[in-house]
């Protein structure tokens, strides 16, 4: 069954503790959204908060899949440009997808479905976005239409003596 996307849900307990949940168990499974596995709701709390105030202050907005049951099982976030020169484009963050759903194709949904939103933007041409080197997700980004378009070496540092490139990709939506 596919994803039933949404874009700006409302926020409420079930939308907080189904994105906590996403995060942790994304992040325990090896996925890099900003965190290095073990982490727990608590350790990720602090960020998802600032997600949410960026979103009250009108910096964010939050794309959400739910499956077939009502659970959260994708997000990922938008976030604005305050410089002038940059208002054109938008990042998107934190882009997930419940590893118990891995392999059905709900992370080319998300993405369509981001860009989808983001057309809807006024004024935005294209996403940009960043991922951790060494995972092969540029591979899977570039096949949904993203163009990598900088790297830097050994940016990210996973561990001590594991340190990966921060890859940055845009898909232009014109």
């Amino acid at each position: 069954m596919p994803l039933t996307f949404t874009l700006d849900p409302a926020v409420d307990a079930d939308l907080r503790d189904g994105i906590l949940d996403l995060w942790t168990d994304v992040s325990n499974a090896g996925g890099a959204v900003g965190f290095v596995a073990p982490v727990s709701r608590e350790t990720i709390r602090p960020e998802l908060v600032r997600h949410f105030v960026a979103m009250a202050e009108g910096r964010s907005r939050l794309l959400v899949g739910h499956d077939e049951e009502g659970r959260v099982a994708a997000t990922a976030f938008f976030t604005f440009n305050s410089h002038r020169l940059m208002t054109h484009w938008v990042w998107l963050y934190t882009v997930m997808v419940h590893p118990r759903h891995q392999g059905r194709g709900y992370g080319r949904d998300l993405l369509a479905a981001a860009a989808d939103a983001a057309r809807g933007f006024d004024g935005i041409e294209a996403i940009r976005l960043t991922c951790r080197g060494g995972l092969g997700l540029e591979r899977f980004y570039g096949s949904c239409g993203y163009k990598e378009v900088g790297r830097v070496p050994g940016a990210i540092r996973v561990a001590p003596g594991d340190d990966r490139d921060d890859i940055t990709m845009l898909l232009p939506l014109l």
